[in-house]
């Protein structure tokens, strides 16, 4: 990614929007408000990413740090909870869109009224003041396809899950993965783009539809931090640990044991718990009117030298370097 040669000032990378929301919109506060909303709650992923809110929040008790999310993988479910901290005033939102697309119009509305908008797994976000991600999401993919690739031998079927097609970055991630796969003309991609709604259960019996279908299919590339759950149980009791490959993202504590049986081969992530703390850092400095700068240290590990460059719309495309590849080798030095 090509770095900015010069500092980025946030006054100018939101040059078309107040920073400083109008009395009248805001309700009186004691101290400024930061919401998270995540695609889900309940699920480990963002269980893990709550975590790294309530840090922030320890190390910075002038600020009101906390998260939500819908019950189930809805966008229309997250759109009414943004729309709700919208009407209620909050001075600034870090959000994890289900599909960028539906928040568009609530997010533009919430910029106008001077609220800061950050946003995560979200680069083509165009209303947002920065959108941050762990890594570049098309190296992420590739990395996860070549690692499919390898245990596959370079050939046979193979197949992909996403949480949904409205998902930006798990549609990045197996674009890219299918690029990827170019160089191997014995891979067959096979019924690709599977709607996972990273429910565990769903991509299970979807996984075992997919294991009858094609009964030689050798592997999985998988999206949404449930998906290697339920393929992987679907590989498990199929007796196929082992022989049919899947690699896809996930934590490693709900994937231990499918890791230990061969069921997966490997799992790709960040951490969530930083990236909830850095989407809360950025949104801070922004509150404070703090310029964001190339290679700058957010004090979060994977965010301590981030490239900054111009995002879709007014605001920047933050990057950090926290990806990781684990497998039944090496997990268990990434226990959560």
């Amino acid at each position: 990614m090509k770095s900015l040669s010069k500092k980025l000032l946030i006054g100018v990378a939101a040059a078309a929007v107040s920073l400083a929301a109008p009395a009248a919109t805001v309700v009186a506060q004691d101290k400024p408000v930061i919401a998270t909303v995540v695609k889900i709650s309940g699920i480990p992923w963002f269980d893990r990413m709550s975590t790294g809110v309530a840090a922030f929040a320890l190390a910075n008790p002038d600020i009101d740090a906390s998260q939500s999310g819908p019950a189930t993988a809805d966008s229309a479910q997250q759109l009414q909870i943004v729309n709700d901290l919208v009407a209620k005033g909050v001075d600034a939102l870090a959000v994890v869109p289900m599909d960028p697309a539906v928040l568009e119009g609530t997010l533009q509305r919430a910029i106008e009224r001077g609220i800061i908008v950050v946003t995560h797994e979200a680069d083509n976000q165009t209303n947002t003041n920065a959108d941050v991600e762990a890594f570049n999401n098309a190296d992420y993919g590739t990395a996860l396809n070549e690692r499919l690739a390898q245990c596959m031998g370079g050939e046979g079927k193979w197949t992909t899950f996403v949480g949904s097609l409205g998902s930006r970055t798990h549609m990045q991630w197996v674009g890219s993965g299918e690029e990827n796969a170019k160089k191997y003309p014995g891979m067959a991609l096979v019924d690709p783009n599977n709607e996972s709604f990273d429910d565990a259960n769903g991509t299970y019996e979807k996984a075992k539809e997919i294991l009858r279908k094609y009964p030689d299919i050798k592997g999985f590339q998988t999206s949404a931090g449930n998906d290697v759950l339920g393929v992987g149980r679907a590989i498990d009791e199929a007796g196929l640990s082992g022989k049919v490959c899947l690699v896809g993202t996930g934590l490693p504590n709900p994937s231990a044991d499918l890791l230990d049986s061969g069921a997966i081969t490997a799992i790709g992530f960040w951490d969530p718990q930083k990236a909830g703390m850095a989407m809360n850092v950025i949104a801070k400095l922004l509150l404070e009117k703090k310029e964001l700068t190339d290679g700058m240290d957010l004090g979060v590990e994977g965010y301590d030298h981030v490239s900054v460059t111009k995002g879709p719309g007014a605001g920047v495309l933050v990057v950090g370097n926290g990806m990781v590849l684990a497998d039944k080798s090496n997990y268990k030095q990434y226990l959560f």
